[in-house]
Formats: structure tokens, sequence, C-alpha cells
């Protein structure tokens, strides 16, 4: 079946290695996904929310570089910390959230760093988390 995957398909599948573990293929990148010892898991590789917060972290800082590439910013280096956690709700209830710490380095003015932290919420990943999302789910012989 992976050898018919195609470019934008991401195949996930228990391994067999560990009650909860998962392999990741992704193209050519194989990548590991398990749960914490608390959760039951062995730990072998990022849990399934870490990932969701690596893609937007790479996705914003990505975003950022290609901006500042564009506009001769003097960014030197960006690093983007995530953390994720379930918050309560008036009237009972969580939602999730996601706080995202945007640390940039260079000698960039007030506009730029303004103008860098909205490039930042306009990132792939972090207009889908925002959208209303759609996902189909088929179960496949």
């Amino acid at each position: 079946m992976a050898e018919d995957m195609q470019h934008d398909q991401v195949l996930v599948s228990e391994n067999g290695r560990g009650p909860y573990q998962q392999t990741i293929r992704i193209g050519k990148h194989l990548l590991l996904a398990d749960e914490p010892a608390s959760l039951g898991g062995e730990d072998a590789g990022p849990a399934p929310f870490d990932l969701l917060l690596a893609s937007l972290g790479a996705c914003t800082s990505i975003t950022l570089r290609m901006y500042a590439e564009r506009k001769r910013m003097p960014l030197t280096r960006v690093s983007v910390e995530l953390q994720h956690d379930r918050v309560a709700v008036a009237g009972g209830g969580t939602r999730e959230h996601i706080v995202r710490r945007i640390r940039l380095e260079g000698d960039l003015s007030a506009d730029q760093r303004g103008a860098l932290l909205a490039i930042a919420n306009k990132c792939p990943m972090y207009r889908t988390l925002h959208s209303e999302l759609q996902i189909d789910s088929l179960v496949v012989a």
C-alpha cells in the first residue's frame, strides 16, 4: 500500500511495537508517534498533540523566514515554543487552548516585529486550525 501513496498523503498505522505506537509515513519520511507512559504508551515518539504543535510551530517559523527574506528584514533566527492544554469554559466543559511564543532575533524595528506577528497569524497551519475544518472519515477494506 505504501508504494501506491501519493506525495500529499500521510499513512499512519500501528507497528506492533507497543500498545499505542504508530508508524507515520509521509512520502520518503518515517516518523513515530506514541503516548506517554502516563497514558499507557511507551513514549517512543511524540504524542499526537505534540505533532500538531510541531506542525504549527514549523509552519509559523517557515512562513516568517520566507516573509523576512522577501522583505529583506534583518531576522537572524526564529524559534517557536508551543504549549497545549484544555481550559474550562463557562457553563461547563472544556475547550482546546494553544499558547504560541514566537522569538524573533535580529535588529528588527517595532513595526517589523508587528508585521511578522501579523504574518505568523496567516501561516497555513494557523489558518487551518482557525477554519471551519471539514474532516471526512471513511472506513475502507
